[in-house]
């Protein structure tokens, strides 16, 4: 075997070897979740009974609606836990060939990354959702009754905690689109109005249209974007050539 394809041999398997335990580390959160499955339905479904007092239960229609989704959300729940995994698999994947100050870089990029989606997640729950689960129930009246399916629900609230977390990647993306090179370090400064509309489209999207909601995530986000020009200025040297 020729040294060429014994090194890319060698990569596949610690490519294989990464993949491996990213998959071990779902499969384990996901089952530990499973065990709580019940809780942390309940814990879900805090927000809906609060934003709608009246609400005293959620339906399935289906029998097996239930089991699937507490199995769903346990899935959901063990990716998101095993998120800081996954970044430094990938991490350890690239670091070999790294500098060593690169590969302090990045273990610092696996931190903030994971602590920016945990964030993300953590403020679409107590600050955003229970606005806009008022403003959808609102709609509710003398000739039209709410009646969540549990599924629907659960499947909601996962989307939109997800949908957030990669939201608050923002400063992450910027400094890897510039550290890699994809873009010079003036590119975000230069687009910020587009950038600024795109955000407020984005949030009003996720926040299914409730104008109160849509400010609670526009100005986060533009402070995060704020701080991803401010952490390029600081790590990507002023030496990258601007395209």
């Amino acid at each position: 075997m020729s040294p060429l394809a014994k090194h890319f041999q060698g990569h596949l398997q610690e490519l294989r070897r990464r993949v491996t335990i990213s998959f071990a580390a779902i499969f384990v959160f996901s089952g530990v979740a499973y065990l709580f499955s019940k809780d942390l339905a309940r814990f879900l479904v805090e927000p809906l009974f609060q934003a709608c007092p009246d609400l005293k239960f959620l339906v399935y229609t289906n029998l097996t609606e239930a089991f699937v989704s507490y199995l769903k959300i346990s899935v959901i729940v063990g990716v998101a836990a095993s998120f800081p995994v996954v970044l430094y698999q990938v991490w350890h994947f690239v670091s070999p060939g790294m500098h060593s100050h690169e590969k302090k870089f990045g273990l610092l990029v696996v931190f903030w990354a994971s602590f920016l989606f945990a964030f993300g997640v953590g403020f679409a729950y107590v600050a955003v959702m229970p606005r806009a689960l008022v403003y959808l129930l609102s709609f509710a009246g003398e000739n039209l009754e709410a009646m969540p399916k549990l599924d629907s629900y659960l499947s909601f609230v996962a989307r939109s905690g997800i949908a957030f977390g990669l939201a608050f990647e923002i400063p992450f993306l910027m400094v890897m689109a510039s550290k890699a090179g994809f873009v010079d370090r003036y590119y975000f400064s230069r687009q910020r109005k587009y950038y600024y509309i795109a955000i407020a489209v984005v949030s009003f999207v996720l926040a299914a249209g409730d104008l109160m909601s849509t400010l609670l995530l526009v100005f986060p986000l533009i402070f995060l974007y704020e701080l991803g020009l401010v952490v390029i200025r600081v790590f990507i040297g002023k030496s990258q050539v601007i395209k």
